[in-house]
């Protein structure tokens, strides 16, 4: 018995990685998005959800072999019937088509994270930690990149290496699921991209970053949201101690200067925590500064405060195994114009939450539950590959 196409193309998931991302999930995200077709076609708009995480699942594959592992479960179940593997061209016409926003929906669709309070190490006294930060990524060299994207200058003055696409992610630290991120231009500041993440926080988190981050106006405008933060300052933060409190931290006032409108930002109260670490690896008048809007020092002690800086690191091991691991070191971006690059880091932002989610399922479901952080990211990423072209998960958990 052969399947019509319809139905092959209708049978088409991702192995484990569907449990996070469903048929009925993906189509939801469509119709929010305004991505689904009204008539069949051979790339349907779900088929190339699919398609763009099989594509970042088999980094560096190419357009016919992910479709060709995506369709292998249905074609030994009952032949691809009248279903073949369209050629680049109609792929690439097919991505079009499908736009960003369903990859950029598909990932907000972890809400806040995924972790709850029994998760080893994803909060703080009732506070979801989460963490900010950024990377970039190297997109193939175009001119339409060049123009969108930006590079980086050589020391001659002239352009220098790929174009690259800066990325900062909303992350949960106890389990490294991305749960937000934004993409723009190379010399986008941070700062800029950030804000924008303000829109996934909210009151009940406690939100990390690094001193390349902070800025008044992104202070401003990130604790509007009822989330707290805990920020490591730069030097450029005079911060004169106001109020001594029981714990040795203090009260201070940033000042507001002007944001990104040219208007006045008003100054800031923040409480400080300053310590040096004893670690002979480091050095010994290195000060740590800590700016936070925990100011109570009873609720939020400022040592523990100073041991908790640290999950901050959780971020960079995160954005690591993205893009090391997953789409793979030295790999560049093969999308060729600026709007399907971003589509391309959009799927691969999803596939590693999904990844994520999946781990922390498997951690949570030990005979004694672990922290996620413990199970290996590139074995979950081989595991999700061989459960795409067989007939069997690869995740105990959740394929009984």
């Amino acid at each position: 018995m052969t399947l019509p196409a319809v139905r092959l193309v209708d049978r088409v998931v991702l192995g484990d990685l569907t449990a996070v991302y469903p048929p009925e999930l993906v189509d939801v995200v469509l119709s929010k998005t305004e991505s689904r077709e009204a008539r069949v076609r051979l790339l349907p708009a779900r088929l190339m959800v699919y398609f763009m995480l099989g594509k970042a699942l088999f980094s560096p594959d190419p357009y016919r072999e992910v479709l060709r592992k995506l369709a292998e479960p249905a074609r030994r179940d009952g032949g691809w019937g009248g279903w073949r593997i369209p050629d680049k061209a109609a792929v690439f016409r097919a991505r079009k088509n499908l736009g960003v926003a369903p990859l950029r929906e598909l990932l907000a669709q972890v809400g806040p994270g995924v972790a709850d309070e029994s998760t080893p190490g994803a909060f703080w006294r009732g506070l979801r930690l989460m963490a900010i930060d950024g990377t970039t990524l190297e997109a193939a060299d175009t001119a339409a990149n060049e123009e969108a994207l930006g590079r980086p200058a050589a020391r001659t003055g002239g352009p220098s290496g790929y174009p690259l696409a800066r990325v900062v992610a909303l992350i949960e630290s106890g389990t490294h699921v991305v749960t937000d991120a934004e993409v723009g231009h190379y010399r986008s500041g941070e700062r800029g991209l950030a804000a924008e993440l303000a829109r996934s926080l909210r009151p009940g988190m406690l939100v990390l970053a690094d001193r390349g981050l902070p800025g008044v106006h992104l202070w401003k405008q990130l604790a509007a949201t009822g989330a707290d933060l805990l920020w490591r300052v730069p030097k450029l933060w005079k911060l004169t101690p106001e109020q001594v409190l029981a714990d040795g931290s203090w009260i201070a006032t940033v000042h507001g200067g002007r944001g990104r409108s040219r208007q006045p930002v008003q100054d800031v109260r923040v409480r400080v925590v300053e310590y040096v670490l004893d670690d002979a690896g480091r050095a010994p008048d290195e000060h740590y500064r800590l700016a936070t809007t925990l100011m109570d020092p009873t609720a939020a002690p400022g040592r523990e405060l100073a041991a908790l800086y640290a999950e901050r690191w959780e971020a960079e091991t995160t954005l690591a195994e993205w893009k090391t691991t997953q789409i793979g070191s030295g790999n560049v971006l093969t999308s060729k114009s600026p709007d399907l690059v971003e589509q391309e880091i959009y799927a691969h932002l999803a596939v590693h939450t999904a990844l994520r989610s999946l781990m922390h399922t498997a951690a949570l479901h030990h005979a004694t539950p672990i922290d996620p952080d413990r199970l290996s990211f590139a074995a979950a990423l081989r595991a999700a590959r061989r459960s795409v072209t067989s007939l069997t998960g690869a995740f105990p958990p959740l394929s009984t």
